[in-house]
């Protein structure tokens, strides 16, 4: 048996039998597979849809961008409110209730979503859904799990568990913009309602560590050596200067990353291009983002992934700089490989950030301080997208807040540059 905040907890199998160190794969691999569907489903329904649902909504409401693209940043803002405290509750108890809790708010508040037609209804439903909705089965609580559970074989996990932020960028705008175009938007958040459901059952199968049932992480049975890992509490993470570096490094990133995908489709439609040839264009996002997941979690177990984390903002920023010559040129091809390349070093954000927090501060407490670190990492992209809106409104164009947002990922880097690890600093 093992214990569990002085309690027995039943162990699945034997943990030394055969039987047993399959249950403990399985269950390891299974906390990958449910990242992958979690994480699909938080960015459609939180940003990837965004993008589609735009213009369609604000041509037949009578509303601006900004005023649309506020709804998402109420929701941002909103899981800032409550990410402190997820994240804790997930050291302590485990994913699952807050999945199961957030599906079902989620679920309700897109299909409200689908039939209000009042614009503070629009704003209070995304401020109930980012405070108790799609933030619960979200990044901050899914990678925190992850993190738990595997250390050797962590690059892999963490970039295999984000596919589904791959498949996002991949399938979410083709396919809601089928839906979209054939049957109107108010569809399109129906839709989105009814695929927020499939994360429960997702939610009754996550467990919070293997230790919890006897095992160590990467599957290893009671009697196996691990890696020692010395862990900081938040407290002392705080007190850390590489950890507001990486808050504002990732902040910079997150702003960048979001600003862009929820602008994506208009970007493209207002440099000419028709909105099917636009959705085809983000699609390679997701392509360049699926990609990019086996040369991370390769290279996450021979290099460290400070060093990883530059060289996918440079790729990000080499991206950007694409689609603003497409946008230039009316080139097809252009746009595709600028979000190709955006969409590459997209896919290095999950892994490549998670790894590089959990190799500063250690895995015990990573769910409160990335619960704390989220919240404030994440007022850029609340904010991001709405400045873009309100820029485009008064420019009629993209052009100038596509490069600003290159220099923010010029920013993010510079600040990740600066960071150290506190724990070699502090010594053994």
């Amino acid at each position: 048996m093992a214990l569990q905040h002085g309690r027995r907890l039943h162990c699945p199998d034997n943990p030394v039998t055969e039987s047993g160190s399959q249950h403990r794969i399985f269950y390891g691999w299974w906390m990958v597979g449910g990242a992958i569907l979690s994480q699909f489903a938080f960015l459609s329904l939180s940003q990837a849809g965004v993008g589609v649902l735009l213009l369609p909504a604000c041509r037949d409401l009578g509303w601006q961008t900004w005023q649309f693209t506020l709804g998402s940043s109420i929701a941002v803002s909103a899981s800032l409110l409550s990410g402190t405290s997820i994240g804790r509750y997930v050291d302590v108890h485990g994913p699952r209730i807050p999945m199961l809790v957030g599906a079902i708010v989620a679920s309700g508040c897109l299909y409200g979503l689908a039939v209000q037609k009042s614009l503070i209804a629009f704003w209070v439903l995304h401020l109930i859904a980012g405070l108790v909705g799609w933030n619960c089965f979200g990044p901050q609580v899914i990678n925190p799990v992850l993190t738990k559970w595997f250390v050797r074989n962590r690059g892999w996990a963490l970039a295999f568990g984000s596919i589904g932020i791959s498949l996002t960028g991949m399938l979410t705008p083709i396919a809601l913009t089928a839906i979209v175009d054939a049957s109107g938007w108010r569809t399109g958040f129906i839709s989105l309602s009814i695929f927020a459901l499939a994360v429960i059952p997702v939610s009754l199968l996550m467990r919070r560590t293997p230790e919890d049932y006897g095992w160590l992480p990467d599957g290893g049975p009671p009697t196996a050596k691990s890696r020692s890992e010395h862990s900081l509490t938040r407290p002392e993470a705080v007190r850390t200067s590489t950890f507001w570096l990486c808050v504002l490094g990732f902040g910079l990133n997150t702003t960048a990353l979001i600003t862009i995908l929820v602008h994506a489709i208009p970007f493209a439609t207002n440099a000419g291009f028709s909105r099917e040839s636009a959705a085809v264009a983000v699609a390679f996002t997701g392509l360049g983002n699926l990609s990019s997941k086996a040369v991370w979690g390769k290279t996450l177990t021979r290099i460290h992934p400070k060093k990883l984390v530059l060289l996918a903002y440079a790729i990000s920023t080499t991206g950007v700089v694409a689609m603003l010559g497409a946008a230039e040129s009316a080139d097809h091809t252009l746009l595709s490989i600028g979000f190709l390349l955006y969409g590459f070093g997209f896919g290095g954000t999950i892994p490549l950030t998670e790894s590089l927090w959990a190799t500063y501060f250690g895995r015990a407490h990573i769910g409160a301080i990335r619960g704390l670190s989220y919240p404030i990492s994440s007022i850029g992209s609340s904010v991001g997208p709405v400045l873009i809106g309100l820029w485009y409104d008064h420019s009629d164009s993209y052009v100038s807040a596509f490069s600003a947002m290159g220099v923010t990922y010029v920013g993010a880097a510079l600040s990740i540059a600066l960071t150290r690890s506190p724990i070699e600093t502090a010594g053994p």
